[in-house]
């Protein structure tokens, strides 16, 4: 396990199983609702949501802190803006 495993959140979003768009709109809807500063993690399984979360970061202003892949598992941390 690295660090990262144990960063802090405020919401969580299982995206698993979910094929692009719908991880990153999950994730818009739960910013939506989060505070600044605020930490988002999201769980998803579409290998494209790699580059998916980093443009979508680069597009909203979002920071994208950290990112894991594990048995083909992803998992993104997300600070709100």
């Amino acid at each position: 396990m690295n660090e990262q495993t144990s960063m802090e959140f405020q919401k969580d979003v299982d995206a698993r199983g979910l094929k692009c768009p719908l991880p990153i709109l999950k994730a818009k809807k739960a910013l939506n609702d989060m505070q600044t500063g605020d930490v988002l993690r999201v769980m998803a399984t579409d290998p494209g949501s790699v580059r998916d979360f980093n443009a979508f970061a680069r597009q909203t202003g979002n920071a994208l802190l950290a990112h894991e892949e594990k048995d083909a598992e992803f998992t993104f941390f997300l600070r709100r803006k």
